[in-house]
């Protein structure tokens, strides 16, 4: 039996909203945000779900308690799912960044497609012929998928947030 893998993207943060380079820094859903995680959460209850994962920042802690709590699950955490190390670029405005050289403390595109392949292996592993809801972020959700799906990351859409995609591990 297949292990099934809802890969969903947190609610929008107070950064989302402000383009503010969050990267691995917590992040707060701003009031949007908890909108968006309680509708996912209504949208979900009667869904089979067996286990809800979620990076350990708590932009995607916080949405996942949500969409678990009418399951009665406790959430799971894995540090594989954080969203990628952005170093010196963290906590800037986003479109102040469009011309400027990448430094080096950025996560090497390797290091986050590596990680996103051993959370796909995690994943297959753990939890065999289960159903996974597991709460990421933008960039490490679309590395998830360019490995699953053997494309580039541009070959990925952008996820929204509290968006959901389905991948049958």
């Amino acid at each position: 039996m297949d292990t099934i893998l809802y890969l969903a993207r947190h609610g929008e943060t107070v950064d989302n909203a402000n383009q503010i380079m969050q990267g691995q820094t917590q992040g707060e859903l701003n009031e949007n945000g908890l909108r968006q995680a309680q509708e996912l959460s209504a949208q979900w209850k009667d869904y089979d779900i067996d286990i809800v994962m979620a990076s350990d920042l708590k932009r995607s802690v916080d949405t996942a308690a949500i969409i678990a709590a009418p399951h009665g699950l406790e959430v799971v955490m894995t540090p594989l799912l954080r969203e990628r190390d952005w170093g010196g670029f963290t906590g800037r405005y986003i479109p102040s960044l469009k011309n400027e050289v990448w430094p080096d403390d950025i996560e090497t595109l390797e290091n986050l497609l590596s990680r996103a392949g051993e959370f796909i292996a995690y994943v297959k592993k753990t939890y065999p012929g289960k159903k996974v809801l597991a709460v990421g972020h933008g960039i490490i959700n679309k590395a998830v998928q360019a490995v699953y799906f053997k494309k580039s990351m541009s070959e990925i859409p952008r996820m929204s947030n509290a968006e959901v995609r389905e991948l049958v591990l």
